[in-house]
């Protein structure tokens, strides 16, 4: 795969340069100036060499890297029928899976999560102007408590899909894979947000059309 291509958000760009003087910049963007696009391509594909498409009737739950389920919830079926959408505006017509389509589409929802153990061993020491020891009768006392641990877990969410060869699987025996894309940030899994967000992975990919 070649040719990654991203957007983000101008209003998260600028954000991004204001963080050395800004406390917590990423906090103040709505959910849809916090996501970010992502677009990669085989480059020896021809994508108006394809003529007919089927999507998977349902969407992939991963989760740390496991597929966990399939779903067909009202949000992925949103997602579902947005693809379709984009896809058939592309020139290409949807088929049944068994009708020997030239590209399979499959839609994903990624899950990691991220957990480790933080240590602010000094925290307390030092901070005499709010913890005031000479208010309490001990001047020159320091504040002890063994070591601060915390432990921590961050859950991320991504939706990814992915454009399958499967005109050429035979000849190349093997299914390759000639597009993803990949949508990260806040609010993603959102059925109301769902035709926006599959409209803007394509936009950015103009050359992914019939003719």
């Amino acid at each position: 795969m070649k040719n990654v291509f991203l957007t983000i958000g101008i209003a998260a760009s600028s954000m991004l340069v204001l963080a050395g003087c800004t406390k917590d910049p990423l906090n103040q963007l709505t959910e849809e100036e916090s996501r970010i696009y992502i677009t990669n391509r085989d480059d020896s594909a021809n994508f108006s060499s394809y003529t007919t498409f089927s999507v998977a009737d349902s969407v992939a739950v991963i989760s740390n890297g496991k597929l966990e389920q399939k779903s067909a919830s009202n949000v992925d079926k949103a997602f579902i029928n947005a693809v379709i959408t984009q896809l058939t505006a592309k020139g290409y017509t949807m088929v049944a899976k068994d009708a020997k389509p030239d590209l399979g589409i499959n839609i994903s929802r990624i899950y990691n999560t991220y957990s480790g153990v933080v240590s602010y061993p000094d925290y307390w020491g030092g901070y005499y102007g709010v913890w005031d020891p000479f208010y309490w009768g001990y001047p020159g006392y320091g504040y002890g408590w063994g070591g601060y641990y915390g432990v921590y877990s961050i859950k991320e969410g991504a939706l990814s899909i992915d454009a399958l060869d499967l005109k050429n699987a035979a000849k190349d025996q093997k299914i390759k894979g000639i597009w993803n894309g990949l949508i990260r940030g806040s609010g993603i899994f959102n059925a109301g947000t769902a035709d926006s967000q599959i409209k803007a992975l394509f936009d950015q990919s103009t050359y992914f059309r019939k003719s």
